[in-house]
């Protein structure tokens, strides 16, 4: 069986492409990390990787808007590589920035070229930065490859424009924001952005690309739960079965 190769996408201001890329290696892919240059000049080629990654942090500082300098390098410098690259049932996957990069790129909708999308993101509604741990709960009727098998997860954020706005809902939703019962509809501080419908994460139809803003490569090992030494944990913090998801997943592609 042929290695996984996984793609870790860097650009100015990315800060959280190391940690996803220990992560992936531990889930046992073969990780490589590029500068966004890298692809646009051919020195690399998406065609190569079974699993792309937008990981975290403030891709050009946030100018105009969080992740859109970088969404606009993406559609309209690698739009047809991307395109080919989800037609060929490949994984991409976009933390906290890349959620940001994923929506305002039109990725998560099959770059058809449009330039109006069924969500965007916003300001938190608590006007500021917010950096705590929440509780999430998977969407049992999402066809996302990467919450396969998980209900609930408990992982950090750090973000200062993290709310999903929608128009009229969206049937997409893979993770939402709850409180520590499970409860949909807990409001903030539960849910930290004041997102639509508690949602934390989407992901296509295909369920082989996913968007969140929580952090799961902050969580792969029980030591860095906060309460670890007073708490009853697993080996493996929440978010690497994220990750060994996908790796298993990319292994039959």
């Amino acid at each position: 069986m042929a290695t996984v190769k996984t793609l870790i996408l860097r650009a100015p201001g990315t800060n959280c492409d190391v940690e996803t890329a220990f992560a992936f290696g531990l889930a046992g892919s073969q990780v490589e990390l590029a500068h966004i240059n890298e692809l646009i000049r051919g020195d690399r080629m998406l065609c190569d990787y079974r699993i792309l990654v937008v990981p975290g942090g403030f891709t050009y500082g946030d100018d105009i808007s969080g992740g859109k300098i970088l969404a606009n390098e993406l559609r309209l410098n690698l739009g047809d590589q991307l395109s080919e690259f989800i037609a060929d049932g490949k994984l991409i996957l976009g933390i906290c920035n890349g959620l940001q990069v994923l929506v305002k790129a039109g990725i998560l909708y099959g770059l058809k070229g449009e330039h109006r999308y069924p969500l965007t993101l916003f300001s938190n509604d608590s006007g500021r930065f917010e950096c705590r741990w929440v509780h999430l709960r998977a969407s049992s009727d999402s066809p996302c490859v990467f919450t396969r098998d998980i209900e609930q997860m408990y992982l950090p954020i750090a973000h200062g424009e993290g709310k999903i706005v929608t128009e009229s809902g969206i049937s997409n939703a893979a993770l939402y924001y709850t409180d520590a019962a499970g409860n949909l509809d807990a409001s903030y501080p539960f849910n930290p952005n004041g997102s639509t419908d508690n949602i934390a994460g989407i992901c296509d139809t295909t369920g082989r690309v996913f968007a969140l803003m929580p952090h799961p490569e902050r969580f792969i090992r029980r030591s860095q739960h906060p309460r670890w030494t007073r708490e009853s944990s697993n080996d493996a913090g929440d978010g690497f079965h994220i990750f060994e998801n996908a790796v298993s997943w990319a292994k039959a592609i």
